[in-house]
């Protein structure tokens, strides 16, 4: 397939492609290279994947010198000019939008980067699917949608019309966009609610990550409610291995489907809703734990009130994809944490 991949120089993204090509599919990356968080992060992944940020220009795809299946480009999701003119000259099978301005906290300081890149932006791939059809549209959601959600594991088929940050309130609105597009135009689209991804690579924004930068530096960790948090935490090569699955069968009406007993997972239209994680809730102080057997350091803990737009629990539901996908994730956390920790002391010569 000819699959364009958006969130490239990002944590899941760079890993996608990655899997997408060792599958033997022809791939363009796409993303804005914002600097959310260090750019030289973003470069290195590029790198890895053939891309030499020196040669990138915006808006021109640039080859992979490492794998000839795979092209890269500078673009904002909100270039919508220029998205509609790459989609009528590549002729994409397929997308997968992960590309978004991510993060919990960050909503609650820069709300209109969050307008701009997740509404606006996905509005712009929308109508390029719209004008330029394919056969599949794949895009992240989050587990962020369950909000003040208490019924556990989170489902689904469960209302999500509670959220507690703008980010949950812009994936969900994502959603709608993407079924009233299935429904008006016939695009097949599914989308993606994850959960707590981590590993190598991934962003410095997130628990692991910092956790681990304050441990080797002897600083404390910041354990939020008290350290009482409960995460399904995935590993992000069951991730990648979920979403390539996914992007091959395209979403299609639910001859089941019931407008007096709607299901908000599925539709009359070419629309689908999978949460993808690892339907094994692990305490906070689990994940601490392994990483201090990983790194061979007790944390320093500092224990603090609960944060405005977090939630204490998630745990998915992933019935959906293990009966129409076969999706199984296998790794453990103390396996996934000992491998990013091992990808931390190598990037940053820790030793």
């Amino acid at each position: 397939m000819k699959i364009l991949v958006t969130g490239t120089a990002g944590f899941i993204g760079f890993h996608l492609v990655r899997r997408l090509l060792s599958e033997g599919d022809e791939v363009m990356g796409l993303d804005s290279i914002n600097a959310y968080y260090d750019i030289r992060l973003k470069h290195e992944r590029l790198r890895q994947t053939g891309i030499d940020p020196a040669e990138i220009q915006y808006g021109i795809p640039v080859q992979s010198k490492l794998f000839p299946a795979y092209r890269f480009v500078q673009l904002g999701l909100e270039d919508k000019e220029k998205i509609q003119d790459l989609f009528a000259t590549e002729k994409f099978d397929a997308v997968c939008n992960l590309a978004a301005q991510a993060g919990v906290r960050y909503s609650l300081t820069h709300p209109d980067t969050y307008i701009q890149s997740n509404i606006y932006g996905f509005l712009n791939f929308l109508e390029a699917c719209r004008a330029y059809p394919v056969k599949h549209l794949v895009y992240a959601s989050s587990s962020s949608v369950y909000g003040l959600n208490q019924k556990v594991p989170f489902k689904t088929t469960d209302a999500v019309d509670h959220p507690v940050s703008l980010y949950a309130a812009t994936k969900k609105s994502n959603e709608m966009m993407a079924h009233s597009y299935s429904h008006l135009f016939n695009i097949p689209t599914t989308g993606l609610r994850f959960f707590t991804v981590y590993g190598e690579w991934g962003r410095p924004d997130m628990a692991l990550f910092l956790f681990t930068e304050a441990m080797l530096k002897g600083k404390p960790i910041q354990l939020f409610n008290q350290g009482n948090m409960v995460r399904d935490f995935t590993y992000v090569g069951d991730i990648v291995e979920g979403i390539s699955r996914i992007i091959r069968k395209p979403a299609a009406p639910d001859s089941r489907w019931d407008g007096l007993h709607p299901d908000p997972s599925s539709s009359s239209a070419p629309y689908k809703i999978y949460n993808i994680g690892n339907s094994t809730p692990t305490p906070l102080m689990d994940y601490v734990k392994a990483l201090e057997k990983a790194l061979g350091i007790e944390a320093v803990k500092e224990y603090l009130p609960m944060q405005a737009g977090d939630v204490p629990l998630t745990h998915s539901d992933v019935s959906g994809l293990e009966k129409d996908f076969d999706y199984h994730p296998y790794t453990p956390i103390e396996e996934g944490v000992a491998r990013f920790v091992q990808w931390y002391r190598s990037f940053y010569k820790e030793s």
